[in-house]
């Protein structure tokens, strides 16, 4: 019997338009499935696996920003998924707006592959993904401010006074929708993390005291999101947020985040995640001191480890930047390592504080040459150290 249109096209509240709601794949990453998963490449992987709250997660984690809004990209990171969870990757960095929802949705069908040919269990694999930008629908629209203002203003899912810099939103109303959203694409009952994305966004307009208004507000919808047992967990994921003096517009201080997630959640709060660029060209994570710790300054790294936090390091390679052309005095502390993009990872994943060096990979030879750097223990802090202070 054909498909009718009602059947293909559901419309949920808001009134997008979305894909008809299949069963979604049940269960979260847990403590046994990333132990079992870590186990099957015992003594190979040196050093590669980190616990957080018994959750056992690979060092370098699989991100999906770049690439073209296209069938053949998707396909590409399909095969890169597959690919990366044979050679010991179980940590996935999404976002509802990476290619205009594609990359959720091709990771989303990646999984539901694997795990119905018994590669994976859903428990095995650590789920991250973000909101808060406005996001296009599988394409560019022609008319991309007719397509927002039908699809998000008109519908009443976005007050306009919500929107920053004519593209951000974490008004706890538009957050719950795009949870919504993201589960459909990825095809999860319940998400491992969910990001704010880039709240910074939010200080190019009202006050500082807005703004953490506004990130209260945000927690509080998140908080409830775990409860629904939508999510398990969230964090923010920033570029400029933690690293900027304080001083500067768009700087974010970590200890009054981590106040307000307890003051909505309580001292069991689930606000357990950082994510911001740390790489071997960009290391103000690690210095200089833009955040406190106990009334003193510290480095966000060291703020963020203090307080029990995960850190993923984003643009590891820099969007390729550092994957070649590395000076002798960096690349002669990295023995065991054939590529600069290995060794630019050995760097990020060696540093103490960071969980996961979060790097693109939309290529099955990229997967195979930055996993090959697991093989390789990471670097001790010693010889961490040495690459600063022969500097």
């Amino acid at each position: 019997m054909p498909i009718s249109l009602a059947e293909v096209l559901t419309i949920r509240p808001g009134g997008h338009f979305m894909s008809p709601q299949l069963d979604l794949i049940a269960g979260f990453a847990t403590p046994e499935g990333t132990a079992r998963f870590r186990d099957r490449f015992a003594g190979r992987l040196p050093g590669h696996f980190r616990e957080f709250r018994g959750l056992s997660l690979a060092s370098i984690g699989l991100g999906t920003y770049l690439g073209e809004p296209d069938s053949a990209t998707d396909m590409l990171y399909h095969e890169a998924l597959t690919r990366a969870i044979e050679l010991g990757l179980n940590v996935i960095d999404t976002a509802v707006n990476y290619r205009h929802q594609r990359s959720e949705r091709a990771i989303g069908q990646a999984l539901a592959g694997v795990i119905r040919e018994g590669k994976l269990r859903r428990d095995e694999v650590f789920v991250a993904t973000k909101g808060g930008f406005l996001s296009f629908d599988g394409e560019e629209p022609t008319d991309a401010e007719a397509y927002f203002r039908e699809r998000f203003i008109s519908t009443g899912l976005v007050n306009p006074s919500d929107v920053a810099a004519g593209c951000h939103v974490m008004s706890p109303t538009y957050l719950m929708d795009q949870i919504e959203v993201s589960r459909h694409n990825l095809g999860l009952e319940t998400l491992d993390l969910y990001y704010l994305h880039n709240p910074e966004t939010q200080l190019q307009r009202g006050t500082a005291e807005g703004f953490y208004g506004k990130v209260r507000a945000a927690f509080g919808a998140l908080e409830s999101a775990v409860s629904a047992g939508k999510i398990r967990a969230y964090g923010t994921a920033t570029w400029n947020a933690y690293r900027v003096s304080p001083s500067a517009p768009e700087a974010v201080s970590l200890p009054e985040v981590v106040r307000l997630a307890e003051e909505v959640g309580g001292p069991a709060h689930h606000f357990r995640a950082l994510q911001l660029p740390f790489n071997l060209a960009m290391l103000e994570a690690l210095d200089p001191a833009t955040q406190s710790m106990d009334g003193k300054p510290a480095p966000a790294l060291v703020a963020a480890r203090s307080r029990g936090l995960m850190v993923f390091a984003s643009a590891s390679l820099l969007q390729g930047r550092l994957a070649q052309g590395l000076p002798g005095e960096i690349t002669r502390h990295f023995a065991g390592l054939d590529t600069d993009a290995q060794r630019a990872l050995q760097f990020v994943r060696s540093t103490p504080g960071i969980t996961a060096a979060l790097v693109g990979m939309s290529h099955r030879e990229h997967v195979e040459e930055n996993l090959a750097t697991a093989r390789v223990a990471p670097m001790s802090f010693t010889d961490y150290q040495a690459m600063f202070s022969e500097g």
